[in-house]
Formats: structure tokens, sequence, C-alpha cells
């Protein structure tokens, strides 16, 4: 199987990784319609040489070619994909393909990290789990074997039925034709009793062995019901905030399928036997028990089949399921797990199906959909589901308020009715943008503290508080599922000082999300590194979360030149500065002013480090960063990250095109402050004119400054 398609069978986090990592990079329909020729090719090679580049360049247009004829030989040019865009795009490349080398080289290793990733998320992977999964392959097996058995006996028994019958028919016919033959009746009537006595006992032995597997069905029923799916939907909770676990529902799939097919034939099995059987062979009494039985765990089992494969989310929020906006379409996806043949089921979407709490408060629980629909869902289709898109909301409540949207069928199938329903995580109602911040912080706090059934839909009305642990872990997810890299211990605890002041190490909900604001301030960094620095948050080049003290602990014993990359703790918004340390005239640690994502969007981090500059007085420019920390350069760190800005436009409107700037004052000259002035909670990327005048450092820029791109440098005295 191809990378890719691994990739298609991941979930739906990991493929929104993925996505992400083609975003502004190479489209995806293209890495979708070549992934042969893309993945039968040598691109880290490629990337190297220019005239390999060449060759794998004219390989994809000739591949592509032969596509496009195929589709104009099948009549299918509106209904397939846009060859001549396809082309068009990569001959963008025809005179640069060592370009398109090193992007192919880029994203094909990222997509084996992110499989790795996925394979080494909990699942059917870990020795104990992959023991456990055996054991239930085992026990599908053998029932298999067992009902494959039953099935062969039962045969034999029809051919004996009818053997006696035919006999003692046929007999009785010739008994009236040759009188002669009236002495040998008392011979047949005692070999069709041997046989009666036999088929009896064979009856028995079928019952026994249908007892079996009813036991051994059981067994996997509970197994399945009770523990199995329970996981896999904390798995699927976990993945909805970030968490990296895997959801594939193959394996149970198959488990319920098998265990359903078995429980259908040992069903026709004993309505067989009832119909062979007389009232004087004992048999019919504990046929009826059986079929009882059998019946009661077809249906515990079904009424558990029905889950949601994707919870509720909306195209524009992949990677925060579980918030919806009123009138925006949002997709869910449901399968049913027991893919059983000739099997037809009509699902319906209800929201707040039964939910009664408050229901007198003014404005709660008022959704609903516009349009009521129901749709057939395929169990014939490779995955055993559908994808329902609705578009319904109609009025806004407050955004701690959780909802349910719950999947209603009526199963129908061989004799057998009975109703089934499914429900959705709760999700979040929402009529603004700028409400996912605060929405997507309830769905976290509620996804970590709530994992049994019935939900709690009033847990905001009292929120429980979190451990800095269970926070800590999903925070880490954040970045994880944002950035491809998650939180180190480091990270985490200048975190922690930031969030913990209880000596249980709680954090209220009105801490997290309301009073200090700190979500707010995460989510901006999250939404930097989404924007502008998921490459090199991935490689581990940004420490990000270090205060002022550690970053001052850890420059001043290296080099000059050293320097490392840090949040803002002042920007909600989120920005990034960079710190680094001269030993020219004492040890002095320096830190520029934060870059937002208004001047990332210019000019990205890499280029600005590489063209960064002090301009000093009677000398030529310098830069002043050489190593990030500890002691990597930083062409090393970010060489592969250099190209043209995207500051550089073109002539347009008759504006003439420039390039953003990357230079400060020189901030060596200026005499250290007394250290008594400088206050204790002072951050060294503050930006209050009056910190700069107490270090004598020259006053922020105005407007014009910014727009030219001079950020200005503060600098902290170590001596």
């Amino acid at each position: 199987m191809s990378q890719w398609q691994d990739v298609l069978r991941m979930d739906s986090v990991l493929q929104a990784r993925v996505s992400q990592l083609y975003e502004g990079k190479f489209p995806r329909e293209i890495r979708h319609s070549l992934c042969v020729p893309i993945e039968s090719h040598d691109w880290d090679l490629a990337a190297m040489d220019e005239n390999a580049a060449s060759a794998c360049f004219h390989a994809l247009l000739v591949y592509l070619e032969e596509l496009r004829n195929r589709s104009v030989q099948e009549n299918n040019i509106l209904q397939g994909p846009d060859y001549p865009g396809m082309r068009q795009y990569l001959l963008r490349f025809e005179d640069k393909p060592l370009n398109l080398a090193i992007i192919l080289s880029e994203i094909l290793t990222e997509e084996k990290k992110i499989l790795d990733s996925a394979s080494e998320a909990p699942g059917c992977s870990s020795p104990a789990t992959n023991d456990k999964c055996e054991d239930l392959d085992n026990n599908v097996n053998e029932l298999k074997r067992q009902t494959l058995e039953v099935k062969t006996k039962m045969k034999s028994l029809e051919f004996l039925n009818e053997n006696i019958d035919f006999i003692q028919k046929t007999w009785q016919s010739q008994v009236e034709q040759h009188v002669g033959l009236a002495k040998s009746q008392g011979f047949v009537e005692e070999q069709c009793h041997k046989r009666t006595n036999f088929i009896t006992q064979t009856k028995k032995v079928v019952l026994q062995q249908i007892e079996n597997i009813l036991n051994l069905a059981q067994k996997m029923v509970a197994s399945l019901t009770d523990v199995e799916l329970p996981q896999w939907k904390r798995r699927q909770q976990m993945a909805c905030i970030g968490a990296p676990a895997d959801t594939s529902l193959d394996h149970l799939q198959k488990w319920f399928t098998a265990v359903a097919e078995t429980l259908l034939r040992v069903r026709e099995q004993l309505q067989k036997l009832q119909d062979q059987s007389s009232k004087d062979d004992g048999v019919p009494g504990p046929v009826a028990q059986m079929a009882e039985f059998a019946h009661s765990l077809f249906t515990k089992l079904l009424a558990n089949a029905l889950v949601v494969e994707k919870q509720p989310f909306m195209s524009s929020l992949p990677q925060r399921p579980l918030i919806l906006k009123t009138l925006v379409r949002f997709t869910l996806k449901v399968r049913f797990l027991a893919n059983l043949p000739e099997c037809v089921l009509q699902v319906k979407l209800v929201f707040d199906k039964d939910v009664e709490e408050a229901k007198t408060l003014k404005g709660f629980r008022q959704f609903d959909f516009n349009k009521v629909e129901s749709k057939i869902l395929d169990s014939d289709s490779p995955c055993g589901g559908l994808v329902a898109e609705f578009s319904h909301m109609s009025r806004l409540v407050v955004t701690e308020e959780l909802h349910i949207i719950k999947i209603v069928t009526r199963f129908q199938h061989a004799g057998l009715k009975f109703n089934i329903e499914a429900s959705s995580l709760p999700v979040v109602v929402i009529s603004g943008t700028n409400q996912v911040v605060s929405a997507w912080a309830s769905v976290m706090w509620y996804n970590v503290l709530s994992a049994s059934e019935p939900r709690n839909l009033s847990l905001f009305v009292d929120p429980p508080p979190l451990t800095w642990q269970q926070l800590s872990q999903v925070l880490s997810w954040q970045f994880g599922s944002v950035g491809q890299r998650e939180l180190d211990e480091h990270q985490l605890s200048m975190l922690r000082d930031k969030f913990v002041d209880d000596p249980d190490d709680l954090i209220s909900w009105n801490k997290f999300s309301q009073k200090d604001n700190h979500w707010i301030w995460i989510d901006g960094i999250l939404d930097l590194i989404k924007k502008h620095l998921v490459n090199i948050w991935r490689d581990g080049s940004i420490m990000g979360f270090v205060s002022r003290e550690r970053t001052k602990v850890l420059l001043q014993e290296k080099q000059s030149g050293t320097f490392l990359l840090r949040f803002s703790e002042s920007n909600k918004d989120g920005a990034i500065t960079f710190s680094w340390v001269d030993h020219c005239n004492g040890t002095r640690v320096h830190a520029v002013d934060p870059y937002t994502k208004d001047e990332l969007l210019l000019m990205s981090l890499p280029n600005i480090i590489n063209h960064y500059s002090l301009r000093a007085q009677r000398s030529a420019h310098r830069n002043p960063l050489i190593y990030l920390y500890p002691d990597i350069h930083k062409d090393q760190a970010f060489g592969r990250y250099y190209g043209e800005t995207s500051a550089t436009k073109k002539v347009m409107n008759g504006y003439v095109k420039r390039k953003l700037l990357s230079e400060s004052d020189n901030p060596t000259p200026p005499p250290s402050p007394p250290t008594e002035i400088l206050p204790e909670d002072m951050d060294i990327d503050m930006d209050d004119n009056d910190i700069f005048d107490l270090l004598n450092l020259p006053e922020l820029p105005d407007l014009w400054t910014v727009l030219q791109g001079t950020p200005t440098t503060n600098s902290v005295d170590l001596n």
C-alpha cells in the first residue's frame, strides 16, 4: 500500500495535520492524482541534483498526460480532476525543477513523520493491546469454526430426517403391494428407531455446540460493548482535543460484523432445529431458550453498533471539532459497525433529543434543524458510513452551554425490529467567529473532565477544576496538533508558574478562560505558530515558553551572538522575540521588540534572523545573531527556510516594490542602570516607554518607523 493510501486511512485529527502540511506549499489534488509517480522517485536525491530533479519533473508530466488521455478515452473530462490546471501548476517549475524536488522531499518526509506518530498512538499498537486484539481475533475465528461445524451437522440432520421419512413412506407402500414383506416390517421399524435415536443424540450435540457458541458470543459482546467501544470513544474524545490517538474503526467493525453474522447463523440453525423437533425428543424447550438468548445478545450488540465516526465539525475549523456556528453547514459522519448484507438503515439527526434540564430558562436549548432530513446508511460502502451535512441553526446562547446531536434509526433485518440511537459528543454553538477561542476552551475543559455517559450537559453551571497534570497534557496536545511538536518539560514548567497558584495544583475554570486570560494568550501563540512558525516550531528551534530570568541564566555563559526565541508574555494576540548575549562591554542580554503576526506576514522569522542587523554609530551594520541556543549556527538551524520574503511585491498601481528591513540601533553604548531600579516582575520584552527610559534605551518608534520594519531593542545588564 502506498504512503498516500496510508495517509487517507488515518483519523481526522492526523489528516488535518497533513492538510495543514500542504497548505500553501503544494496542491493536495496533485499529490492525490500523482501519488504513484511521486512515491516512486527519490526526491531526497533530486533535491540535491539538478539533473535528477529535471528527470523526476518530466516523469510527473508524462504520467499526468497519460492520466489526461485516459480520461478523454473514458469520456470523463467533466467528472475527472482538473488535469490542465495541474499541468499548468507543474510548469511553474519547468525552469527550476530543483525547487519542486525540495518541496516534495520535505512534504514526503513530514508525511512519514505523521504516519509514524499514528502508528505509535494508542490502539492496537502496544504489546498489551496487540495481545488483546489477537485474543479477539482468535475468538472470532473460533466462533466461525464452531458455527461451520454446527452448519455441517445440521446438513447431516436434514439428510437423516429426509432419509427416515423416505424409508417409512416407501416401505409402507411396498408392504401394501407385497404381503410377504410384512414379515420384515419389524426389522425396518427397528432400524428407523435406531436412526431416530441417533438423530436425537446428534441434536443434543448440536445444541451443546450452539450453547458453547452463545457463551463465547456473550463474552465477545460484553468485551466489545462494555470495554472496546467505550475505550475507542474515549480515544476519539481525546483526539477531538488534540491527542495523537488512534481512532480507526477497522478492528471494531470486523469484530462487530463477525459476531453479528454468527448470531444470525445461530438463530437460523435454532429455527431449523425447532422445525425438525418433536415434543417427545426434549429439544423444543432448550431451543426456545437459546433463541431468546441469541436474540438478546444480537440486540445488545446492534444497539451499540451505530457510532459517530467523525464528530461534528465545520470545514473552516477542522482542528477544532464540536464547535458549530449558527447558519453554517457542518459535517458529521456515522458508521454502522455491523456490516450485514441487505441491511438498510435510514438515519435521522435530532438536536437535543430527550434533554430536559433547564428548559424553563430563557433562550436555553432553542436550536433545531431548519430542514428535517433522513439519509440511508450505505452499509455496503467500503467504510460502512455516510457523511451528512446540514444547515440549520437559528439562535444564539452563551458559549458555555452544551448540546447533543442524536442519530436515530429503526433496525429491521431478518425478522428483527428495534430502535437504535447514537449521540455525538456535546457541541458548543456560537454565532460569531470571535467566540471560537472561548468555545474551544469549553470543549477542552468538558472533554477532559467528562468521560462517562450519559453526558453531563450542565457541567458549566458549576465547572469542576482541572489538575495541572490534566491541563498541561491538553495544552501540549494543542501544540502537537497545530505545530506538530508537543511541549517539553521546561516549557510546561514555565506555563505551570503562570497557571498554578493552588497548593493542590488545581486550576479553576474562571482562572483559565476568563479572569487572567491565560488561554487567550496561549491561543494567540497557537495561531502565530499555525500561520507563521510551523516549520521552526516543529524543528524545535523555538524555546518559546521561557521566563526572563531563565533566559538570562541560559545565555550569560554562552559565547557572544548566542540567541534564543521566546514568545512575548505581554502580547495577547501572539508575538515572538529573540534574545541574545553580548560580552563586548560586560555581559549583557538584549531582546528585540516582539514580532507580531502582521510583521511576520511581511517577512518570515528565519529571514528576519538572517538579515537582522544593528546600526552602529561609526561602523558598518552587523548581525549580532550567530548561534541558536545552545551552539547551533543560525544557517544550520534556519538556512533551508531562507528565501525571498513575502514582503517583496510586484510593481502595482504605480508603487515600487520594497523589502521589509530588519534592523535596530546598537544597544551596547548605554550604561547599565542600578539593579534596584529594575522591577522584579519586568519582562525583557516589555514595550512600555517608561521601561525604556529606565534602561536608557531609545524610545519606542513611531508608526512610520514600525511600517519601515525597524524594531527597537531592549538590553539587560547581567553584571
